[in-house]
């Protein structure tokens, strides 16, 4: 539940767009949840150990991405968000919302490594951690969508936007870091 690019990117389409787009986007991070879920029960953790290459791909790639995102996000910070009313303007947008969200899930690592070491402690038993991830973004769809907490990001939007462009452009770049020191020593060792 910590702010990172997953919540950035959920609350900004929440904003953007109608309820039903930040809901698409907590759907989206419980898919990616569900798939990292999936992935650590298949043993994920294990292959990383043992693949160390993909483990720095998967890094240096999700990394790229977050960075990627983040400098779209610095450089939208003085473009004002239309916010479509009309239905025809919107079409489409709750799968995009669903998939840009997924994307965000599936490029960040730190997921992955999150629900690996979840199941790695063997939970006891309880709502799926997928089922978790969807609820908490669900949350915050909910917050952002409506009026107060638009307008209120609305009229911040400059600066809020330009520190979330830049933390989630530091988190890519620390993971494409780490998988660049991960790589050094593969080849130093």
């Amino acid at each position: 539940m910590s702010p990172g690019p997953s919540f950035v990117v959920v609350s900004r389409i929440a904003v953007a767009g109608e309820r039903s787009d930040g809901l698409a986007a907590a759907i989206g991070m419980g898919i990616g949840g569900f798939i990292f879920a999936v992935i650590a029960v298949a043993g994920l953790t294990a292959l990383l150990v043992q693949v160390a290459w993909l483990d720095i791909f998967l890094r240096v790639a999700g990394g790229a991405y977050l960075l990627w995102i983040g400098i779209k996000i610095w450089r939208g910070a003085n473009q004002p968000i239309e916010i479509a009313n009309d239905a025809s303007a919107r079409a489409g947008s709750f799968w995009r919302a669903l998939r840009r969200a997924l994307l965000v899930q599936l490029a960040n690592p730190k997921t992955a490594i999150f629900y690996a070491s979840m199941f790695a402690a063997m939970l006891p038993a309880s709502p799926p951690l997928w089922i978790n991830e969807f609820v908490w973004y669900a949350v915050v769809a909910f917050a952002f969508s409506s009026s107060r907490p638009r307008a209120a990001y609305l009229g911040t939007k400059h600066w809020i936007d330009r520190a979330a462009g830049a933390v989630v452009g530091a988190l890519g770049i620390k993971l494409m870091w780490e998988g660049m020191a991960a790589a050094r020593r593969g080849f130093a060792g």
